[in-house]
């Protein structure tokens, strides 16, 4: 009986101290985390796309943080201008940094291709693209029709790639998932930056 009572004084006692070193220490310390001032709020459609990205599963190919140059690449790959910050994510609930970079890192792909046909283009077929992708097609995101009605906007798909007839529409949820990927942009300095400092009233 003694020893039961040992193991589950001892079970209790790592699940208390992994409590607090790993939840609410850290909420503690972020608690008053303030947003950089050049970092935007979403607005409703990007928050529509930000829904999309995740009930779509992106986040379980790409990424949202770039990562210390002393232990990766991610910056001299072009993949952002400094390391990703707590307080960039202040806006995000829940975070979207991801675990895995099957496809490139997205934190700063607002910056690196603002282009929004490209996105388009990209989303129902990569490949039309970058030929050696192996990031699924979302062809479901748009609307075929057989032709375009007053006020459609219709996707322009080269040949290989478009459908023999009718032509490609591009839905709400489309243009709402290319917003919410243009809107990612973190090329401002780190908020605790000399730069970001000298901005601040």
């Amino acid at each position: 009986m003694t020893r039961i009572l040992v193991l589950i004084m001892g079970a209790m006692a790592t699940v208390i101290f992994a409590l607090v070193i790993l939840v609410i220490l850290p909420n503690s310390m972020l608690s008053d985390l303030k947003a950089p001032p050049q970092l935007k709020q979403p607005g409703q459609q990007e928050l529509l796309g930000r829904q999309l990205y995740i009930s779509n599963g992106c986040i379980y190919c790409h990424t949202q943080q770039v990562r210390d140059p002393v232990f990766t690449t991610d910056i001299h790959k072009g993949l952002g201008n400094r390391p990703s910050v707590p307080a960039d994510y202040v806006y995000d609930a829940p975070h979207l940094l991801g675990t895995m970079r099957t496809g490139p890192d997205l934190f700063n792909v607002g910056t690196r291709l603002p282009d929004r046909n490209w996105h388009l283009l990209h989303l129902y077929q990569p490949r039309a693209l970058v030929p050696w992708s192996i990031m699924p097609g979302f062809p479901f995101l748009f609307e075929h029709k057989p032709t375009a009605e007053a006020g459609d906007k219709v996707l322009d798909i080269p040949k290989p790639y478009a459908p023999s007839e009718g032509v490609v529409i591009i839905s709400k949820e489309a243009e709402a998932l290319v917003a919410y990927l243009i809107s990612l942009q973190h090329n401002y300095p780190a908020p605790d930056s000399d730069a970001l400092e000298e901005v601040q009233p």
